[in-house]
């Protein structure tokens, strides 16, 4: 005999759940319904003589005598209603009702005695109990305060996250995600992070301590108590710490510095001793404190009229929890941040944050790290060369990179291709720096030739200059709010000379020096040009020490404290001494661009012409008008070198393998 079980229920079934927020939805819609849509009809009040009046003449059809409240409702007749309300029928016509207070006892009297002088016989009803109406009424404010209390305690405790769940009674519970042991959930290890090689060196080691901390500690060793990652916006700090939680295979409590801080008082310091007390029961592990500076700035600097500020009180608690009495034994706390200047010098000594891990942007092999990352995903051809769009792209952070690839492949999508070519990428990456092409903005003929002229004479200069960045492309299509723009390859230079950055000022100034040798005017398209020259100017002056009158002084903080609180470290005549030396050095810059100009005004004009002409113009464009330039950019002397140095470990492999003399000569060629 055949045994049939129905089929079990599977666990993965999602079956609906009860919400106890609808109850709460429909009393409140049923309570404001009355309170919206009841009868609001206006009652009129008269006094009890003035009532007794009525009877006696008969304008009253019944009357309604409620002995608990002292009132009495009564209802006039319809022809008698112009004597009751007057003026004011219209108001009162629907219901024809007025009240009186006035004993029900008095009443009973009065009406018995007016029924055997008067013989007036009334419809009266006496009403006993409670009104439960009115009650209701009367406690529908304290049942709308209790509701929306409840509703505001369901809804703190949704967004409490982690450990803050609750509702307003745990606010002050840490809101850190907890990423526990064997949690795959988007893991990221250190081989999804390119580039930063001596950032994850670094890393690698507390790591490496938190698997293995009696290799350290046998030697009398401590665990550091944390790591500060450093660096500009975009560069991967925040995947740094990803990374490690991925790797470490220990606890890892993420959060922001901004969580720390509530409207309330007291919660940013409850938040992070709760934080703490989680991460010593889970030790060992690790806290990453993103966007630390939002709590750790330095105290003191921004007083808020002399009250108590919560973000110092958080500041405080964590500099206790990170190095007071309490020890935190395999608690170790990562923070990430671009705003280091602005930290507290606590936060920064050694026993808190005993190392800073400096995150900067990748050079030219580790952007060619980062792009092999992010052109996994996209369907690339041929034409696609990694090593030439990590040279294209001097300055771009791993974020910067990453956009390039998503807006390529969106712009390939946009032009319906099968693949993402190279052309793909040089227009996203222009897009991205220079904004969107703008080719329905009208220009006469007169603005396009000043346009081209301007730009041509930065693109002469550039090419006639030592130490200039190299041209890629010229363009005179308008882009974002410039109409016009020259490309160039910037140096990712170590250090800067004093040539260096003159070559570059003039080069800046090559636009305004064109409008005027050339067309004989002034425009306020070289705004940007100058305010770039000017302050390279007061920096050579005033900051790196390059002037004749001020030759190795500096007036620069690098610390950013201002200790003293001085508003300026000079006087207001070395003050007047820096402004004419930067004017100087600006008017030389200046007369030399003009100077270049005049000496190549051929080759000028010629490029200016073909740039109206095909309003976009590469470098392969100048070396036909000027022939090859005749110095070597930075980035290929590196190249070059990186050229030879491979060759040269290649050539040292091949001698160093052996062939046995007794060998066939298959074997040998293989």
């Amino acid at each position: 005999m055949e045994n049939k079980t129905p089929n079990p229920v599977k666990p993965n079934s999602k079956m609906p759940k009860f919400n106890i927020s609808w109850i709460y939805g429909i009393i409140i819609s049923v309570l404001l319904g009355m309170f919206l849509f009841s009868d609001n009809t206006p009652t009129k009040e008269v006094n009890y003589t003035s009532f007794r009046d009525y009877v006696k003449r008969g304008y009253l059809e019944k009357i309604d005598v409620y002995s608990s409240k002292g009132i009495l409702e009564a209802q006039v007749l319809k022809d008698s209603m112009k004597y009751v309300f007057g003026k004011d029928v219209k108001a009162y016509e629907k219901d024809r009702m007025f009240t009186v207070r006035v004993p029900a006892e008095q009443f009973a009297r009065d009406n018995q005695s007016a029924e055997e002088k008067y013989g007036i016989k009334s419809n009266v009803a006496y009403k006993e109990g409670r009104d439960y109406y009115d009650i209701l009424w009367g406690l529908f404010p304290i049942l709308l305060l209790i509701l929306f209390f409840v509703f505001m305690n369901r809804r703190m405790s949704g967004m409490g996250g982690g450990a803050g769940g609750g509702g307003i009674f745990n606010v002050g519970k840490s809101k850190a995600q907890l990423f526990d042991k064997g949690d795959t959930t988007n893991k990221i290890t250190f081989k999804d992070v390119a580039g930063l090689a001596e950032a994850k060196q670094e890393i690698e080691e507390i790591v490496a301590f938190l698997k293995n901390p009696s290799k350290y500690t046998e030697l009398g060793g401590k665990i550091p108590k944390g790591a500060l990652l450093v660096g500009p916006p975009g560069t991967g700090k925040t995947l740094l710490a990803k990374a490690v939680a991925g790797e470490a295979d220990v606890p890892f409590f993420s959060m922001s510095g901004s969580d720390f801080v509530e409207m309330f008082v007291g919660v940013g310091a409850s938040r992070v001793r709760d934080l703490f007390r989680q991460a010593k029961e889970k030790s060992p592990c690790i806290i990453f404190i993103d966007e630390i500076d939002a709590v750790g700035r330095a105290r003191g600097k921004n007083a808020n009229m002399g009250s108590n500020d919560e973000r110092e009180n958080t500041l405080n608690q964590l500099l206790t929890e990170m190095d007071g009495f309490g020890t935190n034994s395999g608690v170790i706390i990562l923070a990430a941040t671009n705003r280091a200047d602005i930290l507290d010098k606590a936060l920064l000594r050694a026993g808190r944050f005993d190392r800073q891990i400096h995150v900067d942007l990748p050079d030219v092999h580790e952007r060619k790290e980062i792009f092999n990352v992010h052109l996994r995903p996209i369907k690339i051809n041929e034409t696609v060369d990694v090593n030439f769009l990590s040279r294209q792209t001097p300055g771009f952070s791993g974020a910067d990179i990453a956009n390039v690839c998503n807006e390529a492949a969106l712009i390939a999508a946009r032009k319906n291709k099968t693949f993402v070519e190279k052309q793909d990428f040089l227009d996203a990456v222009d897009r991205i720096v220079g904004g969107l092409e703008k080719k329905t903005k009208i220009t006469t003929v007169a603005e396009k030739k000043s346009i081209a002229y301007h730009e041509a004479g930065h693109a002469t200069i550039s090419w006639m200059t030592e130490h200039a960045n190299p041209l890629v492309k010229v363009t005179i299509v308008p882009r974002g709010e410039a109409l016009g723009a020259a490309w160039y390859l910037p140096e990712e230079r170590q250090l800067t000379n004093r040539e260096h950055m003159l070559d570059e000022m003039c080069s800046t100034l090559g636009g305004r020096a064109a409008e005027e040798v050339f067309l004989h005017q002034m425009s306020t398209g070289a705004i940007n040009d100058l305010e770039r020259v000017t302050k390279r100017a007061y920096a050579m002056v005033a900051y790196f020490g390059m002037s004749e009158q001020l030759a190795n002084m500096s007036y620069y903080d690098s610390s950013g404290n201002s200790d003293y609180g001085f508003t300026k470290p000079y006087s207001e005549k070395t003050a007047e001494l820096i402004d004419s030396e930067a004017k100087n050095i600006v008017a030389v810059a200046y007369e030399r661009a003009k100077q270049i100009l005049n000496d190549n005004a051929a080759g000028h004009n010629a490029l200016a012409e073909l740039l109206i002409e095909k309003e976009v113009i590469f470098a392969e464009d100048l070396e036909k008008i000027f022939g090859k330039r005749p110095w070597t950019s930075r980035n290929d002397e590196l190249m070059a070198q990186n050229g030879a140095a491979i060759e040269e470990g290649l050539a040292e492999i091949i001698e160093s393998i052996e062939i046995p003399e007794n060998t066939s000569d298959e074997n040998t060629e293989k």
